[in-house]
C-alpha cells in the first residue's frame, strides 16, 4: 500500500529549533518524528512511501538515506516543492499515485491503526476520508445562552465542550485529485469545501479503540509529545 508524508512546512511556531532543522526532523523519543512515522507505516504494510519536501528538505533526504532504522523493505521516493503548496497542493506533483493512498502530515504523532482506517475508507467507497480525533475544551467562564430579544435563557457554569477535530491523517481516492490544481497552493480545508460543494462523499473515521494523537506545532506540543512517547513507547513503535 502507498502513503504520502507531507514534510514541506517551515514550522515557524517552533523557532528557534526549526531555524536549523525541518520540523519532521525534531526528535521525539530519541528519534526524528518522520522516522517514527515511516516505521509505523511499514508496520501497517504501507511500504511505498512518497515524501513531499520543501523547507530544508535536503536534510530529511540525507538523514533517511543513511538511517539504518528505516525498514529495508520500504521504498521511499522524494518530491520537492519549488514553492510552498499548502497541505494539499503538493499531491499534484506526485506521479504514480494508486487508486487509494494514505496521506499524513510530517509532524503528527499518533497511535492510530492505519490499516483499520484504510479498510474503513474502502468499505465506505469514500472519495476522501479524514481521521477524527476527539478534543474536549473546558471553558474558564460561565456561558450565557441569549435569545433574539437579549433575554438570558440559560446560564452554564464553566461547561466542557467536545469536538471532533482533524488529526492530519487522510485516505484519498484518486477522484479527489481532480480538485487539486497542478503546482498551485491549496490547503486541505479548501479542498474539503470544494468536494463537499460538488457532492463528493467524504467520511470521518472514528475508531472504537482509543488512540492518542498530537500535532507537534508549538513548543508545548513538542514537550508533551516527548512525555507521551516515553509513556506509550510500545504503542508508537510496534514490532
Amino acid at each position: 500500500m502507498q502513503a504520502v508524508i507531507l514534510a514541506g512546512g517551515q514550522g515557524t511556531r517552533l523557532a528557534p529549533y526549526t531555524l536549523v532543522f525541518p520540523k519532521p526532523m525534531l526528535p521525539v523519543g530519541g528519534q526524528p518524528i518522520i522516522e517514527t512515522i515511516i516505521q509505523q507505516l511499514a508496520y501497517y504494510n504501507f511500504k511505498d512511501v512518497v515524501i513531499c519536501l520543501g523547507y530544508l528538505g535536503n536534510l530529511i533526504e540525507v538523514y533517511l538515506k543513511n538511517d539504518s532504522r528505516v525498514p529495508k523493505d520500504v521504498n521511499i521516493r522524494y518530491v520537492l516543492e519549488s514553492k510552498p503548496l499548502g497541505t494539499a497542493g503538493a499531491l499534484s506533483l506526485i506521479d504514480g499515485l494508486e487508486d487509494d493512498f494514505l496521506v499524513i502530515n510530517g509532524d503528527i504523532l499518533t497511535t492510530l491503526n492505519f490499516q483499520d482506517f484504510f479498510l474503513f475508507h474502502k468499505q465506505k467507497k469514500s472519495s476522501l476520508s479524514i481521521a477524527a480525533g476527539q478534543k474536549k475544551i473546558k471553558m474558564s467562564l460561565g456561558i450565557l445562552e441569549i435569545d433574539g430579544q437579549d433575554r438570558v435563557k440559560e446560564f452554564i457554569e464553566k461547561p466542557t465542550y467536545t469536538f471532533q477535530d482533524n488529526m492530519g491523517v487522510y485516505i484519498y481516492n484518486r477522484r479527489a485529485l481532480q480538485y487539486i490544481p497542478q503546482n498551485e497552493r491549496l490547503d486541505f480545508n479548501i479542498l474539503v469545501e470544494k468536494m463537499i460543494q460538488d457532492g463528493e462523499d467524504i467520511f470521518a473515521y472514528r475508531s472504537e479503540d482509543p488512540y492518542f494523537w498530537i500535532d507537534i506545532g508549538q513548543h508545548a506540543d513538542f514537550e508533551s509529545a516527548n512525555q507521551e512517547f516515553e509513556k506509550r513507547r510500545n504503542e508508537f513503535l510496534k514490532s
